[in-house]
């Protein structure tokens, strides 16, 4: 793959990582305020029970950034494309698919 195209790909990778997860932040905020109004007693578990899904996908996505610096700092290095665990090239469907893959199909579908 070339390296303008991977760069654009982990752009585009990241800035769309970045506005999920800064929707589900906030997402998360309004879930907390409403639970704290007062007023009408209501089953406030309903919106903490949401905060807490939207805060294991915040989790993901924060994971998911860590692997778009990683996959950006293998572009700088030159061994962007390359599996990380046997040097074997990554195709590049599979980095279109996911520009931030540090396994080859088959390694990453086996245990280490």
């Amino acid at each position: 793959m070339e390296r303008r195209q991977a760069h654009e790909l982990l752009d585009a990778e990241r800035l769309r990582t970045q506005q999920i997860l800064a929707d589900l932040s906030a997402e998360s905020r309004d879930d907390r305020d409403e639970a704290d109004q007062p007023g009408d007693m209501y089953d406030s578990a309903e919106p903490l029970l949401h905060e807490g899904t939207n805060n294991a996908a915040i989790v993901e996505l924060e994971e998911r950034l860590a692997a778009l610096d990683r996959a950006q700092k293998r572009l700088e290095s030159g061994v962007y494309g390359f599996s990380v665990r046997s040097g074997r090239p990554i195709p590049d469907e599979r980095l279109e698919a996911d520009p931030a893959a540090e396994l080859t199909v088959e390694e990453a579908s086996k245990p280490e």
